[in-house]
């Protein structure tokens, strides 16, 4: 255990310097999609995925305790054996219906649907190509998998070019790519993208856990809303869908083979009914929600403008997505800003490496559709005044 003493130290310095764990926070309430008290205090959530505000619709609260009071609390089984209840069938229709795609596997958690599709789908003699950037669990699901794998510069069409075109053309490639990253909210130039993964002859799997529900016509993702047709949809039912889950949609024919083949789905208890009741519901309810898309995309310019205005450095140049990330010059600085925005009831994610970039310190800030304009002006004020006294802005 002695190699974790580094790490150990770092947070005990952390602690001894007197701000409050940013990594130990406990809901005590949560109120609404974007209030919960935090140490007694009433306090606005700008850090939870919850984009677009569905935990506490009451058809999706419903769903679930009527589900509960069908099957009761669990599966205590697989999907292969006794964990399908009627439920798992429905949500997988749901996706379904969604995306307009014949297949949909449901996995237990987003990152069991990484690394269960990716290191089923590649096998030995093949090529994984990732982004440098991307998810944990992406670079899990290569990991656990026998594929080669190959990375490329973060969001370079130029480098995946190159890339792609040195590895041979007979052997299997997949492109895995992700609509909307998670430290910076910047999306991938997909269509490029996939223009150059099919040129040299790539399957492509994109990973829409923090667009899906607002980008495009039908809320699909950033693939949707730049008119692509990809092999594989990966996503999560933790942000927007609003519980927990993961999930896989193609339109490939064989795509029902994955069941048979992998492992973190085979060998894994299922969801429990309440929860992929309410998802069920959430991803039906997604299909129209054309207003709460609307409202979120302009929550996302109300924050991005009015912290753009004051100075602050942000993860993007305009507002690209749900996530507004602000860059703070270190640790300390972005740990004691956070620690002041928390003092005056705003709890936002304090993000530092490996989950960002080598020397990447940064306050990372979810949108979600029912933030009301009153509550940004709030957080706006909340900033300006946590930025100065930390000496982030003038």
């Amino acid at each position: 255990m002695s190699k974790f003493d580094g790490l150990i130290a770092e947070r005990r310095a952390l602690i001894d310097s007197g701000v409050t764990d940013p990594f130990a926070i406990v809901m005590e309430e949560v109120r609404s999609p974007t209030e919960a008290v935090i140490k007694g205090r009433e306090t606005i959530l700008l850090g939870t995925y919850n984009y677009m505000g569905m935990t506490f619709d009451a058809d999706v609260v419903a769903a679930g305790k009527q589900a509960l009071d069908r099957f009761g609390s669990g599966t205590n089984g697989s999907r292969m054996l006794n964990g399908t209840f009627q439920d798992h069938v429905e949500v997988e229709q749901a996706l379904r219906d969604f995306y307009g795609m014949t297949g949909a596997i449901v996995f237990s958690t987003g990152y069991m649907a990484n690394l269960g599709m990716i290191s089923t789908l590649v096998g030995k003699g093949e090529y994984v190509i990732l982004d440098a950037d991307s998810h944990a669990s992406i670079y899990d699901g290569c990991k656990q998998g026998v594929a080669e794998i190959v990375r490329f510069r973060h969001n370079s069409v130029d480098d995946l070019d190159k890339r792609l075109g040195r590895l041979p053309k007979e052997a299997g490639k997949l492109v895995v790519l992700e609509g909307v990253y998670s430290m910076l909210g910047d999306i991938a130039p997909l269509r490029e993208m996939v223009a150059v993964s099919r040129k040299h002859g790539a399957m492509v799997l994109v990973d829409e856990a923090h667009s899906m529900g607002f980008f495009g016509p039908n809320g699909r993702g950033v693939y949707e809303d730049q008119g692509l047709d990809v092999d594989f949809v990966i996503g999560t039912f933790s942000k927007s869908v609003g519980t927990v889950g993961g999930f896989c949609v193609s339109d490939h024919p064989k795509f029902e083979a994955i069941r048979l083949a992998c492992r973190p789905y085979i060998f894994t208890a299922s969801l429990p009914p309440s929860v992929v009741a309410t998802a069920a519901t959430s991803i039906r309810k997604l299909a129209t929600a054309t207003e709460k898309r609307e409202r979120l995309w302009a929550n996302a310019r109300q924050l991005h403008g009015g912290l753009t205005a004051m100075g602050f450095k942000l993860g993007t140049e305009t507002p690209q997505s749900a996530i507004v990330a602000v860059i703070l010059d270190d640790q300390q600085q972005a740990v004691a800003m956070w620690q002041a925005l928390l003092d005056g009831g705003l709890y936002v994610n304090v993000a530092r490496p490996p989950a960002t970039p080598q020397g990447t310190y940064l306050l990372r800030c979810s949108l979600c559709a029912e933030h009301t304009t009153d509550q940004l002006t709030r957080v706006l004020a909340m900033f300006r005044s946590a930025g100065q006294a930390v000496g982030a802005i003038g």
